[in-house]
Protein backbone atom coordinates (compact mmCIF):
# COMPACT_ATOMS: atom_id res chain seq x y z
CA UNK A 1 0.00 0.00 0.00
CA UNK A 2 1.24 3.55 -0.67
CA UNK A 3 2.51 5.59 2.26
CA UNK A 4 -0.22 7.75 3.75
CA UNK A 5 0.66 11.37 4.53
CA UNK A 6 0.66 12.60 8.10
CA UNK A 7 -2.43 14.71 8.78
CA UNK A 8 -3.15 16.91 11.78
CA UNK A 9 -6.42 18.54 10.75
CA UNK A 10 -9.17 17.16 8.50
CA UNK A 11 -11.94 19.68 7.86
CA UNK A 12 -15.46 18.73 6.75
CA UNK A 13 -17.11 20.75 3.96
CA UNK A 14 -20.73 19.99 2.95
CA UNK A 15 -21.00 18.69 -0.59
CA UNK A 16 -23.64 21.34 -1.21
CA UNK A 17 -21.24 24.19 -0.38
CA UNK A 18 -18.47 24.17 -3.02
CA UNK A 19 -17.69 27.82 -2.30
CA UNK A 20 -16.50 26.80 1.16
CA UNK A 21 -13.68 24.66 -0.18
CA UNK A 22 -11.33 27.58 -0.78
CA UNK A 23 -11.99 28.83 2.75
CA UNK A 24 -11.05 25.41 4.11
CA UNK A 25 -7.79 25.46 2.18
CA UNK A 26 -6.99 29.02 3.28
CA UNK A 27 -7.59 27.99 6.91
CA UNK A 28 -4.60 25.66 6.63
CA UNK A 29 -6.36 22.30 6.90
CA UNK A 30 -4.08 19.40 6.07
CA UNK A 31 -7.07 17.65 4.48
CA UNK A 32 -10.52 18.61 3.22
CA UNK A 33 -13.41 16.16 3.57
CA UNK A 34 -16.25 16.72 1.09
CA UNK A 35 -19.34 15.41 2.85
CA UNK A 36 -22.09 13.56 0.98
CA UNK A 37 -23.70 12.10 4.10
CA UNK A 38 -25.12 13.89 7.13
CA UNK A 39 -24.41 17.43 5.91
CA UNK A 40 -26.50 16.92 2.76
CA UNK A 41 -30.35 16.79 2.80
CA UNK A 42 -31.86 13.75 1.10
CA UNK A 43 -33.34 15.76 -1.77
CA UNK A 44 -29.95 17.37 -2.49
CA UNK A 45 -27.77 14.26 -2.56
CA UNK A 46 -27.80 13.76 -6.35
CA UNK A 47 -26.75 17.36 -7.00
CA UNK A 48 -24.13 17.18 -4.24
CA UNK A 49 -22.64 14.04 -5.76
CA UNK A 50 -22.23 15.78 -9.09
CA UNK A 51 -20.69 18.84 -7.42
CA UNK A 52 -18.26 16.74 -5.41
CA UNK A 53 -17.27 14.71 -8.47
CA UNK A 54 -16.38 17.94 -10.29
CA UNK A 55 -14.33 19.21 -7.35
CA UNK A 56 -12.43 15.93 -7.10
CA UNK A 57 -11.63 15.80 -10.81
CA UNK A 58 -10.27 19.36 -10.77
CA UNK A 59 -8.45 19.26 -7.42
CA UNK A 60 -5.15 21.16 -7.48
CA UNK A 61 -4.49 22.05 -3.83
CA UNK A 62 -1.65 20.54 -1.79
CA UNK A 63 -4.22 19.75 0.89
CA UNK A 64 -5.32 16.13 0.78
CA UNK A 65 -8.86 15.44 -0.41
CA UNK A 66 -11.33 12.95 1.09
CA UNK A 67 -15.01 12.26 0.49
CA UNK A 68 -17.41 10.99 3.14
CA UNK A 69 -19.80 8.84 1.16
CA UNK A 70 -23.19 7.56 2.25
CA UNK A 71 -23.46 4.12 3.87
CA UNK A 72 -23.10 1.21 1.45
CA UNK A 73 -26.72 0.07 1.32
CA UNK A 74 -27.47 -0.75 -2.31
CA UNK A 75 -26.55 -0.59 -5.98
CA UNK A 76 -26.52 3.20 -5.85
CA UNK A 77 -23.49 3.02 -3.59
CA UNK A 78 -21.41 1.69 -6.46
CA UNK A 79 -22.38 4.64 -8.64
CA UNK A 80 -21.48 7.06 -5.84
CA UNK A 81 -18.03 5.56 -5.44
CA UNK A 82 -17.42 5.53 -9.19
CA UNK A 83 -18.35 9.18 -9.40
CA UNK A 84 -15.79 10.35 -6.82
CA UNK A 85 -12.84 7.98 -7.05
CA UNK A 86 -9.96 9.36 -9.07
CA UNK A 87 -6.20 9.96 -9.01
CA UNK A 88 -6.58 13.18 -6.98
CA UNK A 89 -8.66 11.56 -4.23
CA UNK A 90 -6.69 10.62 -1.13
CA UNK A 91 -9.38 8.66 0.61
CA UNK A 92 -12.98 7.74 1.28
CA UNK A 93 -14.66 7.96 4.67
CA UNK A 94 -17.13 5.17 5.27
CA UNK A 95 -19.87 6.07 7.79
CA UNK A 96 -21.99 3.85 10.02
CA UNK A 97 -19.52 0.96 10.01
CA UNK A 98 -21.00 -1.99 11.89
CA UNK A 99 -18.56 -4.82 11.25
CA UNK A 100 -15.61 -6.06 9.21
CA UNK A 101 -17.98 -7.04 6.40
CA UNK A 102 -18.75 -3.38 5.72
CA UNK A 103 -15.03 -2.70 5.32
CA UNK A 104 -14.51 -5.73 3.09
CA UNK A 105 -17.31 -4.56 0.79
CA UNK A 106 -15.94 -1.03 0.60
CA UNK A 107 -12.44 -2.35 -0.04
CA UNK A 108 -13.65 -4.53 -2.90
CA UNK A 109 -15.69 -1.75 -4.50
CA UNK A 110 -12.79 0.69 -4.25
CA UNK A 111 -10.52 -1.92 -5.81
CA UNK A 112 -12.87 -2.22 -8.77
CA UNK A 113 -12.97 1.57 -9.15
CA UNK A 114 -9.18 1.75 -9.07
CA UNK A 115 -8.85 -1.02 -11.66
CA UNK A 116 -11.37 0.71 -13.91
CA UNK A 117 -9.30 3.90 -13.80
CA UNK A 118 -5.93 2.20 -14.10
CA UNK A 119 -4.90 3.21 -10.58
CA UNK A 120 -2.65 1.07 -8.42
CA UNK A 121 -4.47 -1.11 -5.91
CA UNK A 122 -4.78 0.69 -2.58
CA UNK A 123 -4.33 4.18 -4.03
CA UNK A 124 -7.47 5.37 -2.25
CA UNK A 125 -7.35 5.14 1.54
CA UNK A 126 -10.38 3.92 3.45
CA UNK A 127 -11.34 5.58 6.74
CA UNK A 128 -14.01 3.55 8.58
CA UNK A 129 -16.04 5.71 10.96
CA UNK A 130 -16.72 3.74 14.14
CA UNK A 131 -20.20 4.98 15.01
CA UNK A 132 -21.71 1.87 16.57
CA UNK A 133 -20.85 -0.07 19.75
CA UNK A 134 -20.04 -3.16 17.67
CA UNK A 135 -17.56 -1.22 15.57
CA UNK A 136 -15.91 0.34 18.61
CA UNK A 137 -15.62 -3.10 20.21
CA UNK A 138 -13.98 -4.60 17.11
CA UNK A 139 -11.77 -1.65 16.21
CA UNK A 140 -8.66 -3.84 15.91
CA UNK A 141 -10.37 -6.33 13.61
CA UNK A 142 -11.79 -3.57 11.45
CA UNK A 143 -8.38 -1.90 11.20
CA UNK A 144 -6.82 -5.17 10.05
CA UNK A 145 -9.54 -6.05 7.53
CA UNK A 146 -7.99 -4.29 4.54
CA UNK A 147 -4.58 -2.82 3.80
CA UNK A 148 -6.11 0.45 2.62
CA UNK A 149 -7.62 1.22 6.05
CA UNK A 150 -6.02 4.40 7.42
CA UNK A 151 -6.57 7.25 9.92
CA UNK A 152 -8.81 5.03 12.06
CA UNK A 153 -9.88 6.50 15.40
CA UNK A 154 -12.80 7.12 17.76
CA UNK A 155 -15.19 9.97 16.99
CA UNK A 156 -17.15 11.40 19.93
CA UNK A 157 -19.29 14.24 18.63
CA UNK A 158 -21.93 15.69 20.91
CA UNK A 159 -25.45 14.40 20.23
CA UNK A 160 -24.43 12.38 17.18
CA UNK A 161 -24.71 8.74 16.15
CA UNK A 162 -22.11 7.54 18.61
CA UNK A 163 -23.65 9.26 21.66
CA UNK A 164 -27.06 7.84 20.79
CA UNK A 165 -25.87 4.30 20.12
CA UNK A 166 -23.50 4.00 23.10
CA UNK A 167 -25.78 5.91 25.47
CA UNK A 168 -23.24 8.20 27.15
CA UNK A 169 -24.01 11.78 28.18
CA UNK A 170 -21.54 14.24 26.65
CA UNK A 171 -19.58 16.58 28.91
CA UNK A 172 -17.08 19.30 28.10
CA UNK A 173 -14.36 17.39 29.99
CA UNK A 174 -14.87 14.23 27.90
CA UNK A 175 -14.37 11.78 30.77
CA UNK A 176 -17.37 9.73 29.60
CA UNK A 177 -15.63 8.89 26.29
CA UNK A 178 -12.00 8.70 27.40
CA UNK A 179 -12.13 4.93 27.86
CA UNK A 180 -13.24 4.06 24.35
CA UNK A 181 -11.20 6.82 22.72
CA UNK A 182 -8.18 5.23 24.40
CA UNK A 183 -9.16 1.65 23.57
CA UNK A 184 -9.70 2.49 19.89
CA UNK A 185 -6.38 4.35 19.86
CA UNK A 186 -4.60 1.28 21.22
CA UNK A 187 -6.38 -0.96 18.70
CA UNK A 188 -5.39 1.33 15.83
CA UNK A 189 -1.75 1.46 16.90
CA UNK A 190 -1.65 -2.31 17.37
CA UNK A 191 -3.04 -2.74 13.85
CA UNK A 192 -0.33 -0.52 12.39
CA UNK A 193 -2.35 2.67 11.85
CA UNK A 194 0.37 5.35 12.09
CA UNK A 195 -1.89 8.43 11.93
CA UNK A 196 -5.02 7.72 14.01
CA UNK A 197 -7.51 10.60 13.94
CA UNK A 198 -10.18 11.49 16.50
CA UNK A 199 -12.77 14.26 16.99
CA UNK A 200 -15.17 16.12 16.85
CA UNK A 201 -15.72 19.37 18.74
CA UNK A 202 -19.07 20.89 17.80
CA UNK A 203 -19.32 23.98 20.03
CA UNK A 204 -18.04 26.72 17.74
CA UNK A 205 -18.17 29.33 20.53
CA UNK A 206 -15.92 27.39 22.91
CA UNK A 207 -12.40 27.66 21.52
CA UNK A 208 -10.89 27.03 24.94
CA UNK A 209 -12.81 23.78 25.16
CA UNK A 210 -11.60 22.75 21.73
CA UNK A 211 -8.01 23.50 22.68
CA UNK A 212 -8.30 21.43 25.86
CA UNK A 213 -9.95 18.57 23.99
CA UNK A 214 -7.37 18.64 21.18
CA UNK A 215 -4.47 18.67 23.62
CA UNK A 216 -5.91 15.71 25.54
CA UNK A 217 -6.51 13.89 22.27
CA UNK A 218 -2.83 14.37 21.45
CA UNK A 219 -1.74 13.39 24.94
CA UNK A 220 -3.47 10.00 24.79
CA UNK A 221 -1.76 9.21 21.48
CA UNK A 222 -3.76 10.48 18.52
CA UNK A 223 -1.94 12.20 15.66
CA UNK A 224 -4.77 14.28 14.20
CA UNK A 225 -8.34 15.43 14.62
CA UNK A 226 -11.45 16.11 12.58
CA UNK A 227 -12.84 19.65 12.34
CA UNK A 228 -16.19 21.09 11.31
CA UNK A 229 -15.33 24.79 10.94
CA UNK A 230 -12.33 26.69 9.52
CA UNK A 231 -11.88 28.53 12.83
CA UNK A 232 -10.95 25.21 14.47
CA UNK A 233 -8.08 24.37 12.14
CA UNK A 234 -5.38 26.60 13.65
CA UNK A 235 -6.14 25.36 17.17
CA UNK A 236 -5.99 21.73 16.06
CA UNK A 237 -2.81 22.20 14.03
CA UNK A 238 -1.13 23.84 17.01
CA UNK A 239 -2.13 21.00 19.34
CA UNK A 240 -0.63 18.39 17.02
CA UNK A 241 2.55 20.31 16.19
CA UNK A 242 5.85 20.07 18.04
CA UNK A 243 6.91 23.31 19.69
CA UNK A 244 10.43 24.68 19.45
CA UNK A 245 10.92 23.80 23.12
CA UNK A 246 9.92 20.17 22.51
CA UNK A 247 12.23 19.90 19.53
CA UNK A 248 15.14 21.32 21.52
CA UNK A 249 14.50 18.93 24.41
CA UNK A 250 14.46 15.92 22.07
CA UNK A 251 17.76 17.07 20.58
CA UNK A 252 19.28 17.35 24.07
CA UNK A 253 18.10 13.85 24.91
CA UNK A 254 19.65 12.36 21.78
CA UNK A 255 22.93 14.20 22.27
CA UNK A 256 23.14 13.27 25.97
CA UNK A 257 22.39 9.59 25.40
CA UNK A 258 24.86 9.33 22.52
CA UNK A 259 27.54 11.07 24.57
CA UNK A 260 26.83 8.85 27.56
CA UNK A 261 27.03 5.72 25.42
CA UNK A 262 30.38 6.83 24.01
CA UNK A 263 31.65 7.17 27.59
CA UNK A 264 30.29 3.82 28.76
CA UNK A 265 27.10 5.04 30.43
CA UNK A 266 23.73 3.62 29.38
CA UNK A 267 21.63 6.13 31.28
CA UNK A 268 22.10 9.88 31.76
CA UNK A 269 20.20 12.78 33.30
CA UNK A 270 18.54 15.46 31.13
CA UNK A 271 16.58 18.27 32.79
CA UNK A 272 16.51 16.28 36.01
CA UNK A 273 15.02 13.18 34.32
CA UNK A 274 16.82 9.87 33.85
CA UNK A 275 16.91 8.91 30.16
CA UNK A 276 18.40 6.06 28.18
CA UNK A 277 18.39 4.63 24.66
CA UNK A 278 14.63 3.94 24.75
CA UNK A 279 13.96 7.64 25.30
CA UNK A 280 16.47 8.52 22.60
CA UNK A 281 14.61 6.29 20.14
CA UNK A 282 11.38 8.11 21.01
CA UNK A 283 13.11 11.46 20.54
CA UNK A 284 14.43 10.43 17.13
CA UNK A 285 10.96 9.27 16.11
CA UNK A 286 9.42 12.59 17.10
CA UNK A 287 12.11 14.52 15.26
CA UNK A 288 11.66 12.29 12.22
CA UNK A 289 8.18 13.70 11.93
CA UNK A 290 9.32 17.24 12.62
CA UNK A 291 12.25 17.47 10.22
CA UNK A 292 12.26 14.36 8.04
CA UNK A 293 14.21 11.13 8.23
CA UNK A 294 17.43 12.38 6.62
CA UNK A 295 18.93 13.91 9.76
CA UNK A 296 17.77 11.34 12.28
CA UNK A 297 17.97 8.00 10.54
CA UNK A 298 15.72 5.82 8.43
CA UNK A 299 12.86 5.16 10.83
CA UNK A 300 9.37 3.81 10.06
CA UNK A 301 6.51 6.33 10.35
CA UNK A 302 6.32 6.91 14.12
CA UNK A 303 3.69 8.36 16.41
CA UNK A 304 3.54 11.95 17.57
CA UNK A 305 2.70 15.39 16.23
CA UNK A 306 4.22 16.77 13.08
CA UNK A 307 5.87 20.18 12.92
CA UNK A 308 5.56 22.03 9.64
CA UNK A 309 8.61 24.17 8.87
CA UNK A 310 6.59 27.28 8.09
CA UNK A 311 4.95 27.29 11.50
CA UNK A 312 6.46 28.96 14.60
Amino acid sequence: MPARPLLRSLLFVPGTKPSWVETAIEAGADAVILDLEDAVPADSKADARQTVAEIVSGWQSEARLFVRINPLTGIGSIDELRSVVGPRLSGVMLPKVRCRGDVLLADRLLGWCEAELGLAAGTVALVPLLETPAALWDAYGIARTAGRVAYLGAVTSRGGDIERSVGFRWTREGTETLMFRSSVLLAARAAGIHNPVSGLWTDLHDSAGLQQFAELTRQIGYAGMLAIHPSQVAIINRAFTLSDQEIERYRRIIAAVENGSANGSGAVVVDGVMVDEAMAITARAELWRAAGAAEYGNLPPPSGPVRHPEEP
